[in-house]
């Protein structure tokens, strides 16, 4: 067998891997631009749905500080609505760009991988806009009853479009440790031995990104994560003993054949 069956990524240089990737960003990119259009046109509904936290108070009110800042605004807002709505298509492109390092029959795995992937993603999300509207429950709670809340509309935005964006990420994480396994970059074993960082790093990342100073969504969301984690570390064991065990027969037939049990034809 040659050097390029066994090692796909072997026919293509570093130069080669680079624009591979810039190719792929710049798709994943034209893709998320072409949704903001369409996210552009559902700016009132989804700021009325981001801003409802506040509806719900009957007391913090959002201001515009500049003369232009509406317009950045509803420019942010659209491109985030349009990386939610290219989800399939900006994931897709990760795993376009990981399928030359596959072996030909594990090339079907990467729709699998895309609709997890997208199913993860919009998971995460949806555990960030469950998350958000407590936040800023608890938060303005600490407001004194003399007081008045302004917040900047900019500001305001940026806190709620990012916790659920940073969530959705979070959750694609131990699908890029199920790709990595699938490239051989890492193996069950070694993502195995690293669970006591990967459990710190969880509940560190849980405490950062989750703003709540209750420790219960901290706790629920670190333990999701490192679920997710363990199922990864999981499927990568399972292919290897799949592997494993698709190589050992040839290996005892050559090694039989070596050794002339087995007469060689």
């Amino acid at each position: 067998m040659s050097t390029k069956r066994k090692d796909p990524l072997a026919r293509m240089s570093i130069w080669a891997h680079l624009q591979e990737l810039r190719t792929r960003l710049a798709r994943a990119l034209v893709g998320i631009g072409v949704c903001s259009i369409v996210g552009w046109y559902l700016y009132e509904p989804v700021m009325s749905f981001i801003t409802s936290p506040l509806t719900q108070l009957h007391g913090p009110q959002i201001n515009f500080q500049t003369i232009g800042a509406a317009f950045d605004l509803k420019l942010k807002v659209a491109v985030w609505i349009g990386t939610f709505l290219a989800c399939p298509w900006w994931i897709y492109q990760i795993g376009a760009f990981i399928a030359p390092g596959l072996r030909k029959r594990e090339k079907l795995y990467i729709l699998v991988f895309g609709v997890a992937g997208v199913i993860l993603f919009l998971a995460g999300a949806l555990s960030g806009i469950w998350v958000a509207p407590k936040a800023v429950h608890v938060l303005q709670s600490f407001v004194p009853a003399e007081g008045v809340s302004l917040l900047s509309a900019a500001q305001y935005v940026s806190f709620y479009t990012r916790l659920v964006l940073i969530f959705g990420l979070s959750f694609l994480l131990p699908e890029i440790l199920v790709l990595l396994g699938f490239l051989n970059v890492v193996t069950a074993k070694s993502l195995l031995k690293a669970w006591r960082w990967v459990t710190l790093f969880a509940f560190i990342f849980a405490a950062i990104a989750n703003p709540l100073p209750s420790p219960w969504p901290m706790t629920l969301q670190a333990l999701v994560l490192v679920s997710l984690y363990l199922l990864a570390v999981l499927i990568v064991w399972i292919r290897e003993k799949m592997i494993a065990r698709k190589h050992r027969p040839r290996a005892n037939y050559e090694s039989k054949t070596k050794n002339g049990a087995v007469p060689s034809k």
